[in-house]
């Protein structure tokens, strides 16, 4: 008799905010290489401590609140110290937005209000570090990317910047060999957009915007760029999973 004997860490761990900023793209990535995913919403529960040995990465998403309201999200702390730990035990780690300023913040960087908003497509640029980078080289040198934030990025030195824009300088980085930050979502599809674009909780920041920042021209935007941005968000992401082995390897192993 023979049985199988999946090989450990087969899960990824996903620290979630809010509903409507889920893993978009990401997840069916994630899922044809055979990994479990599991969220964790720590508004919800607060308690809870997940035990990083049991996972192969950890990916932060983003969300509506800034990464230092500890106050009214006191939970962004433990996630800061947690990210910490991953990053001790030179996990792989991917933030994405809000996660990305949190992975910035447990590095000891800062994070700060912008010039003014980037929602919509906006270019990113590689800098020298990024044309090189493993994942991010895979862009082009300018890379028209989908924005939503309204802080910015202060990494300590010796960290690499990636990518940046005039308005915000930090919109890629690593850590190491298995930490990126994103500021920018390249994550998202044509229907998350329209979902962010139309769900309440985005409405008084869309109305402050009126004049500046156009749903309409942001759709009509969407519709032209979105498969180019699919297409590079499988490469990179693609990328970023292979460093790390994700595909659990399964081997036979003889039964006693």
């Amino acid at each position: 008799m023979l049985q199988e004997c999946a090989m450990p860490r087969p899960k990824i761990l996903v620290f979630q905010h809010v509903p409507y900023e889920p893993l978009g793209t990401l997840d069916p990535l994630l899922k044809a290489a055979g990994f479990r995913i599991r969220y964790v919403n720590f508004a919800r529960d607060p308690g809870q401590r997940p035990d990083l040995s049991k996972y192969a990465a950890l990916i932060v998403l983003g969300g509506t609140m800034n990464v230092d309201e500890v106050d009214a999200h006191p939970y962004l702390l433990t996630e800061t110290e947690i990210i910490r730990e991953a990053l001790a035990q030179d996990m792989s780690v991917l933030g994405i937005c809000l996660g990305a300023q949190l992975l910035a913040k447990a590095l000891g960087g800062a994070v700060e209000r912008a010039p003014r908003r980037e929602i919509g497509w906006y270019d990113v640029e590689l800098t020298s570090i990024g044309v090189n980078d493993p994942v991010l080289s895979s862009f082009r040198r300018r890379q028209r990317v989908f924005q939503w934030h309204e802080d910015r990025i202060e990494l300590p030195p010796g960290i690499g910047v990636l990518a940046q824009s005039a308005d915000c300088p930090v919109q890629a980085f690593r850590y190491g060999e298995h930490a990126y930050g994103l500021q920018f979502h390249l994550e998202v599809d044509r229907f998350l957009i329209e979902r962010w674009l139309t769900v309440p909780a985005n409405q008084a920041v869309l109305e402050a915007e009126q004049g500046r920042i156009d749903p309409a021209a942001i759709r009509e935007e969407t519709l032209r760029e979105i498969d180019a941005l699919e297409a590079q968000s499988a490469v990179t992401f693609g990328r970023w999973i292979d460093r790390f082995e994700l595909s659990p390897q399964r081997r036979v192993l003889p039964s006693r």
